[in-house]
């Protein structure tokens, strides 16, 4: 690679993209890595702000930013990803399917510290769908000593630095608990909403089941459903410290395992989660607050992608969720392009 004034550079080759921008009417490459410079072309060049451009000269140690690139794009991509042509010296991947993504944080932490390279993605768990975009990857310089790509690849290791986990069909049962509700003197409006947010992933409620405020009479109606084959319980109803507030401990009282009773969100802190084992799989259990009957988006939203993808929740990571776990309660929802749960 070698500087030229453009006056020079006629019947040379450009070694990198140059952008045009006019304001309120495009942003885009005017010449390309590869273009031939023309007589013409030199005008044009100066009008866009350019006395100097580089032009290709054969270097066995360097690599091109368009190559460097390609070998973040091959460190990055895993299945259910598609990525773009470069441009500009940029490679960006995107989504085929609808599932949570998800980033070796500590390997992309370190690829980003070695100088003069960058892989930018959307955040940890975050929900996708087909045609969302995951990352953007290039080299800051023009060209890259050959030198400093291998140590990337040493540091990134043999596994793709990012993949997608898609979401799963599961069959999901409702226990809706409340005397209030099993004896009919309020109408169960709690379902409904629950059946919405699990449309949004391909799913609905498959069994319902009511509970008055009984423990064995709620456990027994977890225990229906699980004989039934479902892949989720989600119980409603009864989460709170009031004396008929027993849905914890129903779910206890099945065997499962809770994971976590409270979690540092808001909305969302009397949230149960457990996993029963059943013919050698972890069926999640949940108990919901009342929140997410009225709230758009509560622990739920945040905890429901991954338990669908499949991806098996900690205590760790739930108490975590506490920094970004407070809900700002926008006039407009935009969740999940927000940082609520980040």
């Amino acid at each position: 690679m070698r500087e030229v004034r453009v006056q020079d550079a006629v019947g040379m080759m450009l070694c990198h993209d140059i952008t045009e921008i006019v304001r309120g009417e495009r942003k885009g490459a005017r010449f390309r890595k590869g273009d031939v410079i023309r007589a013409e072309d030199v005008e044009v060049l100066l009008r866009i702000g350019k006395e100097h451009i580089y032009v290709w000269e054969d270097d066995e140690n360097m690599l091109h930013e368009n190559d460097a690139a390609a070998i973040l794009r091959d460190l990055c991509q895993s299945e259910y990803m598609t990525a773009s042509e470069p441009k500009e010296g940029k490679i960006e991947l995107t989504s085929t399917v609808a599932g949570v993504f998800e980033v070796r944080e500590d390997a992309l932490n370190a690829v980003n510290d070695i100088t003069d390279v960058m892989i930018a993605t959307i955040a940890q768990h975050f929900p996708v769908k087909a045609g969302t975009k995951l990352a953007g990857m290039r080299v800051i310089p023009l060209v890259i000593d050959k030198s400093i790509m291998e140590k990337v690849r040493e540091t990134a290791g043999s596994k793709p630095l990012l993949r997608i986990l898609p979401y799963r069909t599961m069959k999901v049962g409702v226990v809706t608990t409340g005397s209030e509700v099993f004896h009919g003197r309020i109408k169960d409006t709690f379902t409904p909403v629950i059946d919405s947010k699990l449309r949004a992933f391909g799913l609905r409620v498959d069994e319902h089941r009511l509970s008055d405020d009984g423990t064995e009479h709620t456990r027994a109606a977890i225990e229906e459903l699980l004989a039934l084959g479902m892949d989720m319980v989600l119980c409603t109803g009864g989460m709170s410290v009031d004396p008929d507030d027993r849905t914890p401990a129903a779910i206890r009282a099945t065997g499962a395992r809770v994971v976590t009773y409270g979690a540092p969100v808001l909305p969302g802190a009397m949230f149960l989660l457990a996993y029963y084992e059943k013919d050698g799989r972890q069926v999640p259990i949940m108990g919901l607050p009342g929140c997410v009957m009225y709230s758009p988006a509560t622990i739920f939203d945040i905890i429901m992608p991954r338990v669908i993808a499949g991806s098996e929740w900690t205590r760790r990571e739930i108490t975590r969720l506490g920094i970004g776990g407070l809900c700002m309660e926008c006039k407009v929802c935009h969740y999940p392009v927000c940082p609520f749960g980040k």
